[in-house]
């Protein structure tokens, strides 16, 4: 796309001249996330606060330019990737934390600062926010917003959307607007807040966001379960979800999983069928009764051994098995298909069992692991590009994945969203009348479809 000479003078003079890159050397690197598509935007904007947002929003309207927001662009689904090229808004400088309200257990911060930054300023005073994906220490707040980007936590504490009180966001036509609360109840008017949560920056582009904290719990404990196979891991997990104490933690790795990380990182793990990590938080003087209650659920014929971390130190290692599995992933299949697929907790058996049998049909090897209390499996596709027959299976074996997932009553995404890879299987999983309401919305947000087209919906 050729930028106007006027648009793009217009835009530095609303920014700066240092905060834009029109160089197709500088601007490429901008045009890709994890998910490894790439389309080069015709100009990277960095802006600092909501009123520049607006403007720039205002401009790109006058222009008919897309504008697509990112952050760190640790996504997986390409929702960052400019498909029809236009602006790039990169929000990594907004990423100050504005204010910690530790009486109305807030905090308020822009969408540029790193998760990791975000429980270090809550910390500081005794609380944390409970979404921490894995990539923490990179992925930024406004990230975890756009995808509703959770991680082990949202078994016990839930997701983004209920850790979020409001927002403040500039929608397609450039007006800023202010959602949600700081209180933790309130009902006045529509929930935008939720709405615009987990919507890729395809209805606004969030510049502020206030977090509900959480008090840091008094004590925590870690276990590590092994079992002879996975139907016994996964008829535990629903055992444990189906008793009193909820753990705050309850990671799920295959058997497959467990070799790859004995093969590939200096932990020591024994040979075994299925793996569960068990987090549990609370008081000190109840916890010893949470662990037992969990052990006894957790307890069944296929059991080999429950581990105890007694001290950090210890914790800190057993949970650096489950830390090693994406290293070693990347490895071993720098090619794979990573997908988060989530099913009710009780049919978490059926789709292990079906998924083994979809990798033996397509002769796809798949490694499973992921948020097992909460139903939300990370499904990898180690697909080797050199192996013809591999590469022309992949698409029906993701298909026939996604057909068993919707048979469970599960949805295609928990987390990594819907971006550019999976938009054409949203129809499976949402009614036509339903995808033209949401459509319909979308264009009173965004009437000329500049906010990060051609993304969550599938291609008319």
């Amino acid at each position: 796309m050729q930028l106007p000479e006027n648009f793009i003078s217009s835009i530095k003079i609303t920014v700066g001249e240092a905060n834009v890159l029109t160089n197709p050397t500088d601007c490429w690197p901008y045009g890709s996330d994890n998910s490894k598509q790439h389309s080069p935007p015709d100009i990277v904007v960095f802006a600092i606060n909501s009123e520049q947002i607006s403007s720039i929003v205002k401009l790109c309207n006058q222009y008919t330019i897309p504008i697509i927001a990112r952050g760190r662009g640790t996504g997986t689904t390409g929702a960052t990737v400019p498909i029809h090229g236009g602006l790039i808004l990169s929000l990594e400088r907004m990423n100050q934390v504005i204010e910690v309200n530790t009486k109305d257990r807030y905090i308020i911060a822009q969408p540029g600062v790193t998760n990791l930054e975000i429980q270090k300023a809550a910390g500081e005073h005794g609380f944390f926010w409970p979404p921490d994906p894995t990539s923490a220490e990179f992925c930024t707040l406004g990230g975890n917003l756009a995808y509703n980007s959770a991680g082990p936590k949202a078994v016990k504490y839930g997701t983004p959307r209920e850790n979020t009180l409001g927002l403040t966001a500039i929608t397609g036509e450039g007006d800023i607007i202010n959602t949600g609360v700081r209180t933790t109840k309130g009902v006045v008017g529509y929930d935008f807040t939720r709405l615009l949560i987990g919507s890729e920056g395809t209805l606004g582009i969030i510049s502020e966001a206030i977090l509900k904290l959480t008090p840091l719990p008094e004590s925590v404990a870690t276990l590590q379960v092994l079992y002879t196979n996975i139907q016994h891991a996964a008829d535990a997990v629903a055992s444990i979800m189906a008793q009193p104490v909820i753990p705050s933690s309850l990671e799920f790795i295959d058997k497959t999983s467990i070799e790859m990380i004995r093969n590939y990182s200096d932990i020591d793990l024994p040979t075994a069928g299925a793996m569960l990590m068990i987090e549990v938080d609370g008081n000190k003087e109840t916890l010893i009764h949470s662990i037992e209650a969990i052990e006894r659920a957790a307890n069944n014929n296929g059991l080999i051994s429950i581990k105890a971390a007694n001290t950090e130190q210890e914790r800190q290692s057993l949970w650096r098995t489950r830390k090693a599995l994406s290293p070693a992933l990347r490895t071993i299949a720098p090619k794979k298909i990573n997908e988060d697929v989530v099913v009710p907790v009780s049919n978490i058996p059926d789709l292990l069992d079906g998924l083994e049998k979809t990798s033996d049909k397509f002769n796809i090897p798949i490694v499973n692991f992921g948020h097992a209390g909460n139903g939300n499996i990370h499904v990898n596709l180690l697909i080797n590009p050199d192996d013809k027959k591999q590469s022309e299976n992949a698409a029906p074996c993701l298909s026939e994945i996604f057909d068993l997932v919707l048979s469970l009553n599960g949805t295609l995404s928990g987390e990594h969203g819907v971006g550019l890879v999976k938009r054409e299987y949203v129809k499976r999983e949402i009614d036509p009348l339903t995808l033209t309401l949401m459509k319909k919305i979308k264009l009173q947000f965004d009437p000329n479809n500049i906010l990060n087209p051609g993304k969550m919906f599938p291609e008319e």
